[in-house]
């Protein structure tokens, strides 16, 4: 594989043709506005094709997308539908030279076609830009997901659901991992990159997303579900002896595990001895050994995070008090994969429970 930066844009000269795939799930909510940013975008009508694949949809996702003339449809009906699923069966069914992926619940930025097939020299696989929230404003949760979505421009690690690729490095690679809950977008830019291409990521505007977050308990859902894409890409990633997300995976288990373990002994403690003087002190520093485990960022990295998300301190100390809990539902979820890979009974998506909503749904 070529690894030179010296090449010029494959397509300098004309545009070529691009397959577009977004996937869904119950995605009547925003399915209609996702569908017509594509068609409304400033790139050649002729050289776009589109594809909706739903994943087993009991709304009325189908029929919004049969009231699009152009819009290609394929149904999957599955029981237990995987992002990796619909993507695969998406860019399966085009012959593009080009694929965008799209989740249901994202807006198309009406110049990011034109300019992110100029990014393709000859050892490019794959092109991102940035994914910013429609309502950062509208809640805590949103805030923080717009904060997070984006990575620094140039050569990228990993891209995440909104990404434009070459349709030989989908064949070169077999596509997504459709076994995967979660975490397969970072996966298969991991087995990318293997393959010797590289990943190119612009400071410029790619995709609108509706997070629509605005209760604990989804916020809750989305962290737990993270800590077992985690876990299921680690291992995969190990079985290849690759190392990826290791920082980011022991930073879990450090404090997530950690509070959880030193708080268990406390209780312990408790259980088994007499209340004295010298149990309660015990259980105290074993109690305050994880709480100072959990709120690490909060305590210590709020100065830290003024100035890598560029934020006042106020909108700092709460990035940290996200940064302090979120691996409560993190650990949890790892908890959960290891206990499913035990049991054979790995965690699966049930279609009547997936849906993408927006805010003025919610109200």
């Amino acid at each position: 594989m070529i690894t030179s930066t010296l090449y010029p844009p494959i397509w300098q000269e004309q545009l070529p043709q691009i397959d577009c795939v977004v996937i869904g799930v119950n995605a009547e909510a925003t399915l209609r506005r996702c569908l017509s940013s594509i068609i409304e975008c400033d790139y050649p009508p002729e050289a776009l094709n589109i594809t909706y694949v739903d994943g087993g949809s009991i709304d009325e996702s189908i029929a919004i997308a049969e009231s699009f003339a152009v819009i290609r449809i394929v149904r999957l009906n599955l029981e237990h539908p995987t992002p990796g699923l619909g993507r695969n069966a998406g860019w399966k069914a085009g012959v593009a030279p080009l694929v965008q992926f799209m989740d249901s619940d994202t807006i198309l930025d009406k110049n990011w076609l034109r300019i992110a097939v100029k990014e393709f020299q000859a050892d490019v696989g794959a092109v991102a830009g940035n994914r910013k929230e429609i309502h950062p404003e509208d809640s805590v949760y949103n805030w923080i997901g717009d904060l997070e979505w984006n990575g620094s421009p140039g050569d990228a690690e990993c891209f995440g659901g909104d990404v434009l690729i070459r349709r030989q490095v989908l064949e070169e690679t077999c596509g997504y991992d459709d076994g995967l809950v979660g975490g397969e977008d970072p996966e298969l830019s991991i087995r990318i990159r293997s393959a010797g291409w590289r990943i190119r990521q612009l400071d410029i505007d790619m995709t609108r997303h509706d997070l629509a977050m605005t209760r604990v308990s989804q916020y809750w859902k989305r962290a737990y579900r993270s800590g077992y894409a985690f876990a299921a890409v680690i291992e995969r990633c190990s079985a290849k002896g690759i190392t990826f997300w290791r920082k980011e995976f022991h930073r879990i288990i450090m404090r997530g595990g950690g509070f959880f373990c030193f708080n268990f002994f406390s209780a312990l403690v408790l259980l088994l001895f007499p209340i004295t003087l010298e149990t309660f002190a015990l259980m105290t520093i074993l109690s305050g050994a994880g709480f100072f485990l959990l709120l690490y960022p909060r305590i210590f990295r709020v100065n830290y995070f003024m100035k890598s998300k560029q934020l006042e301190r106020g909108p700092a100390r709460i990035y940290a008090w996200h940064c302090s809990l979120v691996v409560i539902p993190d650990i949890l979820g790892v908890a959960r994969f290891y206990l499913g890979k035990l049991l054979n009974r790995p965690l699966r998506n049930r279609r009547r429970k997936l849906a993408t909503s927006t805010l003025q749904t919610q109200t």
